[in-house]
């Protein structure tokens, strides 16, 4: 069994940090494979045949994109200007602009939600 420490497989990664097709139940590595392309912070090494092997500190970051993105609402933009600017307390981050773009993703979706809901 690995030791907590250990560097994670792509496929641990998704398990640890929830990346997964609730209806197939497969894995969306795919996702973080993107997310790789977009945010500096989220580097694996390569080894071997290019598979990739995550750090704790990876993981952390991943964790961070993701609340960004899939929880607080935020956009790929927005969550790199977060997560430049203050990347150690993504809480206390303060900026105007990134609220706004918040909102605005949230009213979006609640009309989209309405509309699917009305039929």
């Amino acid at each position: 069994m690995k030791s907590k420490e250990a560097y994670k497989t792509i496929g641990e990664v998704c398990d640890i940090v929830g990346l997964i097709d609730f209806e197939t139940g497969k894995r969306k590595t795919h996702v973080l494979r993107f997310w790789e392309k977009h945010f500096n912070e989220i580097k694996p090494s390569l080894i071997y045949k290019g598979r990739r092997y995550y750090s704790k500190q990876n993981i952390e970051n991943i964790k961070k994109v993701k609340k960004l993105l899939k929880e607080d609402g935020y956009t790929i933009k927005g969550s790199k200007k977060l997560l430049t600017n203050n990347n150690n307390d993504v809480d206390s981050f303060s900026d105007h602009n990134i609220k706004v773009e918040k909102l605005t993703n949230l009213k979006k979706k609640i009309k989209e939600l309405k509309k699917y809901l009305d039929g």
